[in-house]
């Protein structure tokens, strides 16, 4: 049997993209060709330059393209690298000169010289695990404080976010395929969501938009992430401050390790009648 060809790709810059193809579906006793959306898959490859250095290429990470920008900055804030909007002086996509599209690579220019031994890392992440190898908590201790008491958030909103959630993802919607996170105020109203095929990358883009738009650090929000929690996305959400992390899948151990280590509220198996909370409950008014 021969593979089917991708018919179309639908790549725009400022949101995350799905590829067209014909497969074979068998339904019921027919088989048929269809045409069905997939979630893009392709490599970045992340960037950074001080004043008079040379640039560093810091990681690749397979990622569904769209909000490249935030990735990288979110990436940046997450790693410890930058603190702030105005440490950033430019974001550059390459653009070749035969080829006019946007390619996989972006630069960030900062105000501030960096360290090349400590930003090159020589590791190639993966939309699955992210940054693999991290194992020491004392390495997020480095860059992060314990998180501020912060606010309260009551059940009858705890309860509504999945659903806020799911009804946003427009991407995977059309294909099934991708991991969301969404940012919320305690009162449910949803901040912002990114998909991608690395559900760290979903939690980066989110932090990189928040770091743009100078709303960091995020004190009295609300993060859900749509698949299980793990290490490296609490470390994430502890740079950025975020009091309070949901999830509608399980967390693992070193998740809760983080959370617990870094005052964080962590809640797991969110479904609309339930959740399992591991960390910090005092966040939380679960009472009918």
């Amino acid at each position: 049997m021969h593979l089917l060809p991708i018919l179309h790709q639908h790549t725009p810059s400022s949101a995350p993209s799905a590829t067209r193809m014909r497969i074979l579906a068998l339904r019921q006793d027919t088989l048929g060709e269809q045409l069905d959306w997939l979630a893009t898959e392709e490599p970045l490859e992340m960037r950074v330059q001080g004043p008079g250095q040379e640039m560093v290429r810091m990681a690749v990470t397979m990622r569904t393209p769209g909000h490249d920008h935030e990735l990288v900055v979110g990436f940046l804030y997450t790693e410890g690298l930058i603190h702030a909007r105005h440490e950033i002086i430019a974001i550059q996509t390459e653009i070749s000169a035969d080829d006019p599209a946007p390619r996989n690579v972006v630069t960030v220019h900062l105000t501030h010289p960096i360290n090349p031994t400590a930003v090159q890392r020589n590791f190639f992440t993966t939309s699955s695990c992210g940054i693999c190898g991290k194992t020491s908590l004392d390495q997020i201790a480095v860059h992060c404080a314990p998180v501020a008491p912060g606010p309260i958030l009551d059940w009858t909103v705890l309860e509504t976010l999945p659903t806020t959630l799911r009804s946003a993802q427009r991407l995977f919607a059309q294909t099934g395929g991708l991991h969301a996170c969404g940012l919320f105020e305690v009162t449910g109203q949803l901040l912002s969501l990114r998909e991608d095929v690395g559900r760290h990358n979903a939690v980066d883009k989110v932090v990189g938009q928040m770091v743009l738009e100078d709303k960091i650090p995020l004190t009295n929000q609300v993060l859900l992430v749509s698949g299980r929690t793990s290490l490296e996305i609490m470390q994430k959400a502890a740079m950025a401050q975020v009091p309070i992390v949901c999830a509608v899948s399980a967390p693992s151990s070193l998740a809760v390790e983080v959370a617990r280590r870094f005052r964080m509220t962590l809640v797991g198996f969110l479904r609309e009648t339930q959740c399992n909370v591991y960390t910090h409950p005092e966040r939380l008014r679960l009472g009918h």
